[in-house]
């Protein structure tokens, strides 16, 4: 049976080289992406290192939750399933909606992988052992810990809103983890430190993605962000690589994979309980597992 791994964004920086990382270690590798194009120049990259079989593209818009539906319906169509590793991610400078009517970091960054490993349980506990993997970010240590709803309390600030999106999915992540214990599919975090990517050259050089105070910081704040994106994608991307493949987890769950491609101590907010249940409330409320 082949050993069949799924990397959402797995076109360009991050999600690219780990796609590779999986394919090089004998997985049969599912890119998932929005333009064809980039998935054609990505799976040629991917063939080169690939010592199984060919990898494969597929196309989906992961800010339209019914997109998510359609292409978890596709991909638990083709049976068991190994690895799935949520890599998509996105920060924006202004506030925007995704065709849901959703805040769009909270949705693409959270929602989008929930409901995608929430409608693919059943593949990935048929492959079991099997493992899932949603890509953290360091951005957690700035959110606002509070979810009694989709939009936080005050202004719009696109780094910040990306970590409290990010921490709802770590939150997610480390419940669901505990929710699998004992069925053989393990559950992590891995948390890629920072990369030169699309996303960090696009939006990290602008003051109007954080608070007022630290716009006051601003050349600070902006080398601060250089020096965290400035290494390649191909070195953030091992803790991802780790996470779905080393043999020291094996039978493991719930762990943050750190920078260093090592387990490190999650935010402790991350695990707290009135949090989560928030965080569930939410994600159940606004992407419902059928349309309705």
């Amino acid at each position: 049976m082949d050993r069949r791994a799924v990397v959402t964004a797995g076109t360009g920086g991050i999600g690219l080289e780990t796609a590779m990382g999986l394919a090089a270690a004998g997985y049969t590798v599912t890119v998932v992406g929005r333009d064809p194009q980039r998935g054609a120049h990505a799976l040629e990259r991917i063939k080169a290192v690939a010592t199984e079989t060919e990898p494969v593209f597929l196309a989906a818009d992961l800010a339209s939750l019914d997109n998510v539906r359609a292409l978890a319906a596709r991909l638990a169509a083709e049976g068991p399933l190994k690895v799935l590793v949520n890599n998509v991610g996105a920060m924006f400078a202004d506030r925007r909606q995704t065709v849901d009517g959703i805040e769009a970091s909270f949705a693409v960054n959270h929602l989008s992988p929930y409901l995608l490993t929430e409608l693919l349980l059943e593949p990935l506990r048929a492959a079991a052992p099997s493992r899932i993997v949603n890509v953290s970010s360091g951005a957690v240590r700035t959110a606002k810990p509070r979810f009694e709803a989709v939009e936080p309390p005050g202004g719009y600030y696109g780094f910040h809103w990306y970590g409290r999106a990010k921490l709802a999915n770590l939150a997610y992540t480390l419940d669901l983890a505990e929710r699998l214990r004992d069925t053989g599919v393990s559950v992590f975090a891995a948390d890629p430190g920072g990369a030169a990517t699309e996303m960090t050259n696009g939006t990290l050089r602008s003051p109007e993605i954080v608070s007022p105070g630290l716009r006051l910081l601003w050349p600070l704040v902006r080398r601060t962000f250089e020096r965290s994106t400035s290494g390649p994608a191909s070195v953030a991307a091992r803790p991802s690589v780790f996470a779905a493949t080393d043999a020291s987890l094996d039978g493991r769950t719930g762990l943050l994979i750190g920078p260093q491609a090592r387990p490190v101590p999650p935010l402790r907010k991350s695990t707290d309980r009135h949090l989560v249940d928030d965080v569930l409330r939410l994600s159940r409320q606004l992407a419902p597992l059928t349309p309705a």
